[in-house]
């Protein structure tokens, strides 16, 4: 019996990758999904780190993760070494198609190996992560192109032209067969795209990142009540000027104002600042004091929950620029400067962190919806089902 070396090293090199694959689907799984799980072994350092590069939405493409499409690539890859074989089975004769599976092979390598260059220049110049068992992949992916053609560039352009004339020419002779399968792959990408059903944490990164992007709160209200006064529904929020997420979250409980009509929001400072707030021990959030302050001068003019939007978006540091805000607010600017270097100001931020720490609050944003602790933000439809069990009203 006579063996075809190249094709029993282009086997082994694609039940290899194949296998990195499902080791690198289970670490995306684990990564994204195992809230406790240990690092994985490829997660070394800030940089080499298999479990970080799994976590960014550069691990997907159009809602599938990168693992998944190698897979597909590489039993792609297997059957096509098989493809002679599998035509002269009788039920399997439309296998005809496929006139040079190895010119194929070559065609997909190189696709494979520009769009592994092209994700290794994301990995080291956007997210600043390195996977190593992809980097493997992609070292996989070349030398399956090489060995299927040769070594030969000439060859590679040879398998490239070959390829599309047995496309044009298998389009030809099987037209509605591949406009049944056009169909079907697009509608299966527009779903998977669109309702992001095999990564659910992509799209709570992409809405996250929807309300981070706004440049200000579109639902922001005036005065020092936030809601219904009269609330059957009442969130207690314990928020930092400086954190991200408080910013994410601040946009979505105005959003919440409007789209219900018996929630309150009642806002706690609890600045992760080592100015003010003796409970922390890493200035995480230098200046978070500064406004929190500003927030509850302002409150004494009647208009707390503009101020706070305004604190969000702009982050003052200094006296001038926070005076712009006063401005814009059409405050009286003396009266302000007098509240916000009050020691009555600074003694009821204190209180409002001495309270937050009798609550073990370590973390911002926390709210407690009718008691129940939330810790960290939500997605807005989580945040909705949440607010509609314990009796909001749309």
């Amino acid at each position: 019996m006579k063996f075809d070396k190249k094709k029993i090293i282009i086997q082994i090199l694609s039940l290899a990758g194949f296998a990195l694959t499902i080791k690198l689907a289970m670490i995306y799984y684990v990564a994204n999904y195992e809230k406790y799980a240990l690092a994985s072994f490829c997660s070394i350092n800030e940089l080499i780190d298999c479990d970080g590069a799994a976590k960014t939405t550069t691990a997907q493409f159009w809602g599938i993760p990168l693992a998944y499409w190698g897979m597909f690539f590489y039993l792609t890859v297997l059957f096509l070494t098989v493809a002679d074989k599998l035509k002269n089975i009788k039920f399997l004769k439309f296998l005809e198609v496929f006139k040079n599976p190895m010119a194929y092979i070559t065609v997909l390598g190189c696709i494979a190996f520009v769009i592994s260059m092209i994700l290794a220049g994301l990995s080291l110049y956007r997210i600043h992560k390195i996977c190593i068992l992809c980097v493997i992949t992609y070292v996989i992916d070349f030398v399956i192109a090489l060995v299927a053609s040769d070594g030969m560039f000439t060859k590679i352009l040879e398998d490239v032209k070959t390829t599309f004339y047995d496309f044009i020419d298998g389009v030809k002779n099987y037209t509605k067969t591949f406009i049944v399968l056009v169909i079907l792959a697009s509608s299966f990408l527009v779903y998977s795209g669109t309702t992001y059903t095999f990564v659910p944490h992509i799209k709570k990164i992409k809405e996250f990142q929807r309300y981070a992007n706004m440049k200000y709160n579109p639902y922001r209200v005036k005065g020092n009540t936030l809601g219904n006064e009269n609330a059957s529904v009442v969130i207690e929020l314990y928020s930092d000027y400086v954190c991200p997420l408080c910013y994410i979250n601040n946009i979505m409980l105005h959003r919440a104002v409007k789209d219900f009509s018996n929630i309150k929001i009642v806002h706690h400072n609890y600045p992760f600042d080592k100015e003010c707030n003796i409970y922390v021990t890493v200035n995480m959030h230098p200046n978070a004091c500064y406004m929190a302050r500003a927030a509850i001068a302002a409150a004494k003019q009647g208009n707390y929950w503009e101020m706070s939007s305004l604190l969000y978006e702009n982050k003052p540091v200094k006296e001038e620029s926070l005076l712009k805000l006063v401005k814009q607010l059409n405050f009286d600017k003396d009266k302000f400067l007098k509240d916000f270097y009050s020691s009555e100001t600074y003694n009821q931020l204190l209180s409002e962190i001495d309270s937050a720490e009798k609550l073990d609050i370590d973390s911002t944003p926390t709210m407690f919806i009718n008691g129940e602790e939330v810790v960290g933000v939500r997605t807005y439809d989580e945040l909705k089902e949440i607010l509609v069990k314990h009796g909001a009203k749309h």
